[in-house]
Parts: structure tokens; C-alpha cells; sequence
């Protein structure tokens, strides 16, 4: 059912990406209970909370993975919510990149057309995708690793590639999900250290969920979800 429900007087036009009075449930779980975030462009936001409060079903929502049952989501100025599957699919595909805690490779592709498939799917030509992501595997320590297959790298290998593979269309938002929850420390810290900059360097937003104080420390802030809400010291900014 489409929600007509007015929209927040400061305006979702205030901030980059915008979740407003979002519900969300699977069968008789609540997931989300009334959830409102935003994030302007260039920064980075730690979402933390315990298992099962509702912080990667807020950002499955943001990303237009979900569609929530109630409530609002907006992406530069656009009410997202109300779009179609087709044009949500357009949208992560144009506008946002993802990490996830797993991966999540092809394993058919080698580590460099794994990073090169944004490219690919939104028409670069194969050398000059393939060159863009030889260029992000050495800067993620991976030089000398593009032919390899999934099953052939190490788990913190082949997250450094999804994570390639999320920043090479420099995409406005970068959604992370537990991107470092594979990683070991050294990598860990180069891996946020990669992402800061990167947000810093070309105004791209994170969305970094995350369970690790030392990997939300990276942050610009940090939001609690509990029960399905959110929580900020920065009230102003999480209703938009």
C-alpha cells in the first residue's frame, strides 16, 4: 500500500539519504518500529546495536533491498519507496555499491572480474573495467591475485575484493554490512582506512554496519538501533 503520509517539514531535500518513520516485518517479527536515519554526502555513519535490533534490515531498506511497509525513504531528493523494482534495481546499480559481510563473489569470475562487474553491467568496456580493477586490487594488497576464483582466496582476500569491487563506480553511497567481520586487524584497519578516505576523497557516504567499536571509531558518528528504532545524539539529523 502506498504511504501518503506527509512529508517531514525540514524535507528529505536536507540530506543525501533519508529513512523516515520506516516498518518493517517478516511474518509476526517486527523488524523495524518507526525508524527514521539520514546521512549527508561524504560522511560516514556507524549503525551499531545487538543481534536481531534491526540494523541491517534499516539498511536493506536505505539501499531499496526492501521495500518497508511504512514510511518513507529518500535518495537525493527522490522518494525512493514508491519506486519500482526495475527502477530501484537502476538506482543501486547507477548510484550505490555494496559490501557484505561474506562477499558474496561470483565464483565462476576471477578477483578481477568480480571487481570489474559494476563496470561491465553498466556498459564499460571490458578492457578499461578490467584495467580499473587490476588498478583497486593492488591498492587493496592484491596484486598478482586477479585470476584467482573465490575458492582459491583467503577469506580476507576475497572480502578486499568485494570491497573493490564495491568502490570501482564511485558510487554516491557505499552500503557496508560487517565489511571488516572477516578481516584481521592489520587488514581490518586498512580496509576502514581505505573507506574513510575514499568518503572523504570522493564524497561518497557510508553506511557501515558494524558490531566492532574499534571498526565504528572510523565513523563521523554512530547510531544505536534497539527494538527496531533508532537512536542518535544527533537528533536533528536522524529526523529528516
Amino acid at each position: 500500500m502506498t504511504d501518503h503520509s506527509p512529508t517531514p517539514p525540514a524535507g528529505p531535500a536536507a540530506h543525501l539519504l533519508v529513512a523516515h518513520d520506516v516498518y518493517k516485518s517478516f511474518g509476526p517479527t517486527t523488524a523495524l518500529c518507526g525508524a527514521s536515519f539520514a546521512i549527508d554526502a561524504g560522511e560516514v555513519v556507524a549503525i551499531m546495536g545487538p543481534s536481531g535490533s534491526g540494523k541491517s534490515t534499516l539498511l536493506h531498506c536505505l539501499a531499496g533491498i526492501l521495500r518497508p511497509d511504512r514510511g518513507q525513504t529518500w535518495f537525493a531528493g527522490q522518494r525512493t519507496d514508491e519506486l519500482r523494482d526495475g527502477a530501484r534495481t537502476e538506482l543501486r546499480r547507477r548510484a550505490f555499491g555494496f559490501v557484505f559481510q561474506f562477499g558474496q563473489l561470483v565464483p565462476e569470475l576471477s578477483a578481477e572480474e568480480n571487481v570489474a562487474l559494476p563496470l561491465l553491467l553498466n556498459g564499460s568496456k571490458p578492457a578499461a573495467a578490467l584495467q580499473a580493477a587490476r588498478e583497486w586490487l593492488q591498492r587493496l594488497g592484491l596484486e598478482g591475485m586477479g585470476q584467482r576464483r573465490s575458492g582459491e582466496l583467503s577469506g580476507g582476500q576475497a572480502q578486499r575484493v568485494a570491497l573493490g569491487r564495491g568502490l570501482i563506480t564511485k558510487p554516491r553511497v557505499l552500503f557496508a554490512d560487517e565489511p571488516t567481520g572477516s578481516l584481521d586487524s592489520l587488514t581490518g584497519e586498512h580496509v576502514m582506512q581505505l573507506l574513510t578516505d575514499s568518503a572523504r576523497a570522493e564524497g561518497t557516504a557510508v553506511v557501515l554496519v558494524t558490531h566492532e567499536p574499534r571498526v565504528a571509531g572510523y565513523a563521523d558518528r554512530e547510531v544505536m538501533v534497539r527494538d527496531g528504532r533508532v537512536s542518535s545524539t544527533d537528533l536533528e539529523l536522524a529526523t529528516p
